[in-house]
């Protein structure tokens, strides 16, 4: 793990690194995640540096008071610039919240990319208010729906499902129900068309929290984006079928740099 300190408080990082040459991957999760959901990643790191990063008040990161909704947004994507920074990576990676973090940065930021690979997301991430209640009144509720069929996972090994658990409640209910509410109020479907780098926008087959359909807009409204589809997934495709997963990233890659 290495640390970068910005805006008052320290961000922690993970680099996989073994000499490739290739423009190098910053990888960024969703709500109440942390940057384990991207171990599987590391496989890429042959080709290309891996970057992996924990959010404000995940993982091993020092928190941030900011309310849901923006400022949260803004946080976490001064996170990701920090760690840029520090590592030089030419693509990021988001799942989720991370890729409302990722698009974010591209609109809004002065970070040299070469493209983006966006993974279990959308330019709008609505969010069940049956759901954003539970969060907040009954956490365990809120954990046992997100693991419920075809959400997070499609048909995975009970070893993630358990991780994934202790995940959320490592992470907790204050924090996680802050990652959905920033998600609900997201909104950049006016302005995606302004992102010109190619993209990659990766869906689960069977992911029921964003489905096919968020992943087509985004191809059909970004100048260079294309989509692919990861079988017998869900919405933690990166996680649930790593080889697949990063076969689908490495292609893409193999014609942007």
């Amino acid at each position: 793990m290495e640390t970068v300190t910005h805006h008052g408080r320290e961000t922690a990082y993970h680099r996989a690194d073994r000499g490739g040459d290739g423009s190098g991957l910053l990888c960024v999760h969703g709500s109440g995640g942390s940057r384990e959901v991207w171990k599987g990643q590391s496989r890429l790191a042959d080709e290309r540096p891996v970057v992996s990063v924990d959010l404000s008040g995940h993982g091993e990161s020092e928190d941030v008071d900011a309310d849901p909704g923006y400022e949260t947004l803004s946080a976490y994507v001064d996170d990701v610039v920090a760690v840029a920074r520090e590592t030089d990576p030419g693509v990021l990676v988001g799942n989720s919240l991370g890729g409302a973090v990722a698009l974010t940065t591209a609109l809004e930021r002065d970070l040299a990319l070469d493209a983006l690979v966006l993974v279990g997301t959308g330019a709008k991430l609505a969010v069940l208010d049956d759901l954003l209640t539970w969060l907040q009144e009954d956490f365990d509720r809120a954990v046992d729906f997100l693991h419920d069929d075809d959400r997070l996972f499609h048909d995975p090994d009970e070893r993630l499902v358990e991780r994934s658990r202790e995940t959320l409640y490592a992470t907790g209910a204050a924090v996680t129900y802050r990652d959905f509410r920033t998600c609900h109020e997201f909104d950049v479907r006016d302005r995606v068309d302004a992102i010109d780098i190619p993209s990659l926008a990766v869906v689960g087959e069977y992911d029921q929290l964003t489905p096919a359909w968020y992943h087509e807009f985004l191809a059909d409204e970004m100048p260079d984006c294309r989509l692919v589809t990861v079988d017998d997934a869900a919405h933690l495709s990166m996680l649930e079928r790593p080889a697949a997963f990063n076969d689908a990233v490495a292609t893409f890659l193999s014609d942007v740099r």
